[in-house]
């Protein structure tokens, strides 16, 4: 991923989360760690020159869910605006070299990272943007070439970098895919239980893997 960015878009209030709406969804535990923990430690292992988390509300506990991981955090002084406060705050700051910038949701911890190359490189065929979908629905991360980005730039409001994309065909390419983690957002306590169930399934699986190249278990 040399030459290219992740921004991981976590200023939101997330209130609708939790019993009566109350409670951060980016601060609930998911497997023994928080939601933005796990989404954090997922973009870092994509190999990207850079990972910037963008922080609006609870800043200070974001930032201390990340603590110790190799990511820069960048506060949206503006946050309750939107998200597109928060993709402004990300892309200003970005280093002028990068070839683009994936857009990472906080509450998506689940998203197929290794993904990554194949969109950035259909992303720059492309000359715009690209993204995963799922069962005909479009899905994160979204991949930005830099002809895209004075476009996130001038978003307002309460519109994301999808906004961009919804009904635009010249310069966008999509990657179909069956990962459900690239349409599994945490809104609710039912999505996170459903999170829980995938990480575990998919946590299990890597054990298995782990052991049957060991020679611990035999080969299915």
């Amino acid at each position: 991923m040399e030459g290219w960015a992740a921004l991981i878009l976590a200023a939101g209030a997330g209130r609708r989360f939790g019993p009566g709406g109350q409670g951060h969804k980016l601060l609930a535990d998911l497997a023994g760690a928080p939601v933005i923990r796990r989404t954090a430690q997922a973009v870092l292992a994509g190999g990207f020159a850079e990972v910037l988390v963008a922080t609006g509300a609870d800043h200070a506990a974001i930032a201390a869910a990340l603590e110790g991981l190799a990511c820069r955090i960048v506060p949206a002084r503006d946050w309750e605006e939107g998200m597109a406060a928060s993709l402004r705050t990300g892309l200003a700051a970005l280093g002028t070299q990068e070839r683009g910038v994936f857009v990472f949701l906080g509450d998506m911890p689940l998203v197929p990272v290794a993904l990554c190359p194949e969109l950035a490189a259909a992303a720059e065929t492309a000359g715009y943007a690209a993204r995963p979908r799922v069962g005909g629905v479009p899905g994160h991360p979204a991949a930005f070439t830099r002809a895209a980005l004075p476009d996130l730039a001038a978003l307002t409001g309460d519109r994301g970098a999808a906004a961009l994309l919804r009904g635009r065909t010249a310069g966008v390419a999509y990657r179909e895919t069956e990962a459900s983690g690239a349409v599994l957002d945490i809104d609710t306590p039912a999505d996170l239980a459903a999170a829980e169930r995938a990480w575990k399934t998919i946590a299990t699986s890597a054990t298995s893997e782990s052991a049957i190249s060991r020679g611990a278990l035999p080969k299915p």
